[in-house]
């Protein structure tokens, strides 16, 4: 069975720019999860516990997450086939 490489990537994507993003209004809103959004920060230029910020990291999260689940597709696809 072989997985659909832009189908993966795209879902990836989606799940892990919903969890950035509430991560972030979470961390500005209540505090919870602050350490994280600080951590990722690093990373996601401009991903900051606000709503502007949320928004630029689940941006960024979009992007990383797509990638990341597309190789994975890609890499699951070449050794299934194999």
């Amino acid at each position: 069975m072989k997985l659909d490489v832009r189908a993966m990537g795209i879902a990836i994507g989606v799940v892990w720019s919903f969890g950035v993003i509430l991560t972030g209004l979470l961390a500005a809103y209540t505090g919870l999860g602050k350490a994280f959004v600080d951590i990722m920060g690093s990373c996601y230029i401009g991903y900051t516990p606000t709503l502007t910020g949320s928004l630029i990291g689940g941006t960024w999260a979009f992007v990383d997450g797509g990638i990341t689940g597309a190789l994975i597709a890609f890499i699951y696809d070449k050794f299934a086939s194999g």
